[in-house]
């Protein structure tokens, strides 16, 4: 079944021309089970943009999503318009009673940034917070991952010397997970950051498991034992022309920049970059839907009466889970 969308959203167009199956709220209406609820803090410059690669993953799927997009209050985007926000998103104070199967909070383009430092991190801070009682399971992207090990679990961040950039490949660790099956054991994902997180403070953190990684550039899956927090150090959301929008954006704006790792035939920026992660990336964000369809509560509101700390326990305590073990 396809994504709920509020009428109007820019991304419903885009990507009917994809043939990514999407409807408005009043034909979703007329269907009677209880969809998933989902809800995407975007953190990143490019509202609709970033809106449009996870609404094309979240589409991919038998089941209904009903999706709400949250903005930060007090921060006001410099490349959406404001009727744009008014429009689609939500204020975390007019959420905060609500609860969701799932959430996404993206990347931000403030990792130069102390964490404390950024404008808005008392109110992610808080929005971190709530999400451990008010949602089934939380998906972290790039320095939203960097955030989200931060605040739970103390994992520092450090500044590279240059930036990862680029479609890297990435080793399962263990080919038996859920959240990974079906993946080949090397598979491809985008990375665009200039800091690496604190890969031996993970390793201590007893209830994080590190899925794949690269040899290089260190993890990209990283999950709690019971997956209600995963966090992705890359971008396995990006389209196609993303990493060579970005490169010929800092090309214009003198910012020092190599041609992205492994994603330009010959490495040549006159070429068609070739997508190698899609499949992937779908994958992925099924497995995951499957997981918070089968394990969520039928009745939301006991999200909040989950009395298990999120970390404890693991895979093998879940019926659902223990299909993918050995």
């Amino acid at each position: 079944m396809p994504l709920n969308l509020q009428k109007n959203l820019p991304a419903i167009e885009l990507l009917k021309k994809e043939n990514i199956f999407v409807m408005d709220s009043l034909r979703a209406s007329e269907q009677d089970i209880r969809p998933l609820r989902m809800v995407v803090l975007n953190l990143m410059p490019l509202k609709i943009t970033t809106e449009t690669d996870f609404i094309r993953l979240l589409s991919n799927s038998p089941l209904q999503i009903e999706l709400d997009f949250l903005k930060i209050s007090c921060h006001t985007p410099k490349n959406t318009p404001i009727e744009h926000m008014e429009e689609f998103y939500k204020d975390f104070e007019t959420i905060a009673n609500d609860y969701y199967d799932g959430m996404i909070i993206t990347g931000a383009p403030v990792e130069h940034l102390e964490y404390e430092d950024v404008d808005y991190w008392n109110e992610l801070e808080e929005i971190m917070e709530w999400s451990k009682t008010h949602v089934y399971s939380t998906l972290h992207i790039c320095w939203g991952a960097q955030a989200g090990l931060y605040y739970h679990y103390g994992v520092q961040k450090h500044i590279l010397p240059e930036k990862v950039f680029g479609i890297f490949p990435e080793q399962l660790v263990d080919e038996y997970d859920f959240l990974t099956n079906g993946f080949d054991e090397i598979h491809y994902t985008p990375h665009s950051r200039h800091t690496a997180i604190d890969e031996d403070a993970v390793k201590k953190v007893k209830c994080l498991s590190i899925l794949s990684k690269n040899d290089e550039i260190g993890s990209n899956i990283i999950v709690t034992k019971d997956y209600r927090q995963i966090f992705i150090l890359g971008h396995l959301e990006y389209g196609k022309e993303t990493l060579k929008d970005e490169y010929f954006r800092d090309l214009k704006a003198n910012k020092p920049i190599h041609i992205p790792f492994n994603y330009f035939p010959d490495d040549d920026p006159e070429k068609e970059p070739i997508l190698k992660w899609r499949s992937h990336a779908n994958l992925l964000y099924r497995n995951w839907l499957n997981y918070v369809y089968q394990l969520t509560p039928f009745e939301i509101e006991e999200i909040g009466k989950i009395k298990e700390p999120i970390g404890t326990g693991s895979r093998e305590d879940h019926g659902y889970a223990k299909t993918f073990t050995k």
